[in-house]
């Protein structure tokens, strides 16, 4: 009997860590799978356990209050559903933090109305939906959240979370440009080591509250930021910044499927403007087994790489894919700036690569789509939604998420006692292999009443 591939990739992922640990390797990994130079954060490991049992925006009991706890600490949820934050960006500053949703009861914990912001280092955070969202606010009124971003912190794991509906970008690493007085010091002072492994990104809106007019972006990696990961990642409908790597930053792109980017996929740019008075840095990008899927909004034409701002870019690309939405190749590399900006083409690759399970270009798009995303084991509507559309070739760039949903009511939550002897506390994976809420090993199509009647099923 043929084996189904999607459910295989999402057993896969789950299951297995990208290289077996080594018996006497004296860190751990945060959890299994874990990867890049933040992969062996503690996070909170040894700290307190700190129990969410409010779907409240704050207050005892809430997310908000466990965030703002300061020492090492372990957030578990003993509630699943919908918190409303009311347009207020969730701030994390104390360190040596873990959250945990994939401790929560089905259907998981989703935020509306919000971003989140990580301001400081050794935070690991998986399985949590963050669905920001204009929320009817005027166009270009100033609203203008991230829906995820870390600002000058490090060691920071970001792993299986959908982010949707950003105002500004919907998954990024941010910090000063030039804090300190040499590039070493620059690049502690910015965000470095981070990982974002097995997310889904998508649709960022265009023209919403953002008071720079366009803004749907994907991720954009600010200037000096090194160290930054990107593993098995699905962007779908965004304009550009699929990512955008700024001056002198670093990164490494591994397995990540980008779907119906508007200008630009992955892009580079050290800006003139931004670097006055100081010496440019040139940037770093690996880009190995990724794949470019034009759609509906894709430009003709449009490239895989493209080089803009005044500093040059040192690149390594190896069996990467780029199509149009029929199939067609697509450019590897074009520019959208007439500078003396130079692309360096390197032999080997600029970053680490082991310690990853790399997959041939041509598994990458069937993997991704199983294991994206917060808890692939029971996605939400609006993650089948994205993610269907992508492999059937649909969806668009969006202004509202009116557009498309709206936000998931806030109703009673789910409760289930956290139990701490079944869980491994060290990775906060389950002992028993079976996450809260795990129905099926792959989540199927929501479809209506006709459509099931049409199939012959009953429920």
């Amino acid at each position: 009997m043929r084996q189904k591939p999607w459910i295989t990739a999402l057993f896969l992922a789950l299951a297995m860590p990208a290289v077996p640990a080594s018996a006497s390797d004296p860190t751990p990994s945060a959890f299994p799978g874990a990867v890049g130079p933040a992969a062996a954060t503690p996070g909170g490991r040894g700290g307190q356990i700190l129990r969410v049992t409010t779907l409240a925006p704050d207050g005892p009991g809430s997310l908000k209050a466990a965030i703002e706890t300061p020492g090492p600490r372990i957030i578990v949820f003993e509630v699943g559903g919908v918190i409303d934050m009311g347009r207020k960006t969730i701030e994390i500053k104390h360190p040596y933090l873990t959250i945990a949703g994939q401790t929560a009861p089905g259907p998981g914990i989703t935020l509306i109305r919000t971003g989140i912001d990580v301001k400081t280092h050794d935070v690991v955070m998986r399985h949590l939906r963050v669905y920001t969202g204009v929320d009817g606010q005027p166009k270009r009124s100033g609203w203008e959240a991230d829906t995820f971003s870390t600002v000058a912190a490090h060691n920071v794991i970001v792993d299986h979370c959908t982010f949707l509906w950003g105002i500004d970008e919907n998954m990024s690493a941010s910090g000063p440009r030039f804090s300190g007085k040499s590039v070493a010091e620059w690049r502690k002072g910015t965000s470095h080591n981070i990982s974002f492994s097995n997310n889904l990104a998508a649709e960022g809106l265009a023209d919403a509250s953002h008071p720079k007019g366009e803004h749907s972006k994907g991720s954009l990696i600010h200037d000096n930021a090194t160290g930054i990961v990107f593993y098995r990642n699905v962007w779908a409908h965004s304009v550009e910044r699929n990512p955008l790597i700024k001056g002198g930053g670093q990164a490494l792109m591994i397995n990540n499927l980008i779907y119906n980017p508007g200008h630009r996929a992955v892009h580079y740019n050290l800006m003139n403007l931004e670097w006055v008075g100081h010496d440019y840095v040139t940037g770093q990008i690996t880009a190995i087994g990724n794949v470019l899927r034009g759609g509906n909004d894709t430009d003709e034409g449009l490239p895989f790489l493209m080089l803009g701002g005044d500093g040059d870019l040192e690149y390594y690309g190896r069996d990467n894919l780029a199509v149009d939405r029929h199939g067609n190749p697509l450019p590897e590399f074009g520019r959208y700036g007439e500078t003396q900006a130079k692309l360096v083409r390197a032999k080997a690759p600029l970053a680490p690569t082991g310690g990853y399970r790399i997959l041939p270009v041509r598994d990458v798009e069937t993997s991704v789509l199983a294991t994206a995303g917060a808890r692939p084991w029971a996605r939400d509507a609006e993650e089948i939604r994205i993610l269907f559309f992508v492999a059937e070739g649909r969806g668009d760039i969006i202004d509202d998420e009116k557009e498309v949903s709206a936000y998931p009511k806030v109703e009673a939550p789910v409760r289930a006692p956290f139990v701490e002897a079944e869980w491994d506390l060290a990775t906060m994976e389950p002992k028993s292999g079976r996450y809260p809420g795990q129905t099926a090993p792959m989540p199927q199509e929501h479809l209506s009443a006709r459509d099931r009647a049409s199939r012959g099923e009953t429920q």
